[in-house]
């Protein structure tokens, strides 16, 4: 039982980090655009076609 006061400690600080590194993530616009990054690894830019 006395492992329990080492162990909610470490616990809620572990919680505090991922929390602190999500709102970072958010802050800095990690999830703005969801979509464009995976469509636009489907489309090819207009400028590296070959001229014919």
């Amino acid at each position: 039982m006395s492992i329990l006061i080492y162990l909610i400690p470490v616990a809620l600080f572990l919680g505090g980090i991922s929390l602190l590194g999500f709102l970072w993530a958010l802050r800095s616009g990690q999830y703005d655009d969801l979509d464009g990054a995976a469509e636009r690894i489907l489309l090819d830019p207009e400028d590296t076609k070959p001229k014919s």
